[in-house]
């Protein structure tokens, strides 16, 4: 599923009416491929996904109001709707939001988290505040996520100013592709960091939908 950060709304074909059992998800869209892979290996065919635009990100205020509207236009149709993002820079917004609701979201501050597993990113964040992390959505979208919007394509001489007191770029990586280790080590390179690759796979991502999933 090909994701650009001008996507408006991101729905898999065909959400249905309402059926006995079924879970919508409500996600971030930079978590498209990793959901739509774990769906696919474990054969949860009772969760249906709907992701808000991954640029939501730019503009964190917006997600909570995403995903009121997204839940109010389909819970009528669901036995429950589960929401797949973490704090994500909304203060605690977002969780309220879901509180309100009367839904669940998965635990952590953001995605750099889940997929590292909340409980080992809260255990390594303080020896890590000189870290840049990526994803593979992240590593994916460099440009449009990172580069052009923090002004580099256009003055490179803030990328002194925002990361001079940066020392590596993590990758996190979420399934072992060549490539896109290839790519982050570019990324790294053009920020001027060193370079760290961990593989993390699905982290509590993985954990949490198994929960969700579950009878």
């Amino acid at each position: 599923m090909a994701l650009t950060p001008d996507d408006v709304t991101l729905t898999e074909s065909g959400l249905p009416a309402a059926r006995s059992g079924r879970i919508l998800l409500v996600a971030c869209g930079a978590l498209a491929h990793e959901i739509l892979a774990l769906k696919s290996a474990n054969g949860w065919d009772h969760l249906d996904l709907q992701c808000l635009p991954a640029n939501l990100h730019l503009w964190p205020d917006r997600i909570p109001a995403a995903v009121e509207a997204a839940v109010a236009e389909h819970r009528a149709s669901y036995d429950d709707i589960f929401v797949v993002y973490a704090d994500c820079g909304t203060g605690g917004l977002l969780q309220a939001k879901c509180r309100d609701l009367g839904i669940e979201m998965v635990a952590g501050p953001h995605c750099y988290s889940f997929f590292e597993g909340n409980d080992t990113f809260a255990r390594i964040a303080e020896t890590e505040i000189t870290a840049f992390y990526l994803t593979d959505f992240l590593v994916r979208q460099f440009d449009a996520f990172v580069w052009r919007p923090m002004g580099f394509d256009r003055h490179p001489e803030l990328i002194r100013m925002m990361f001079g007191n940066y020392e590596k770029l993590v990758y996190q990586a979420q399934t072992d592709d060549a490539g896109l280790d290839a790519k982050a080590r570019t990324c790294a390179a053009r920020l001027g960091l060193a370079y760290e690759r961990r593989f993390t796979g699905y982290g509590d991502l993985a954990t949490t939908l198994g929960r969700v999933a579950a009878p």
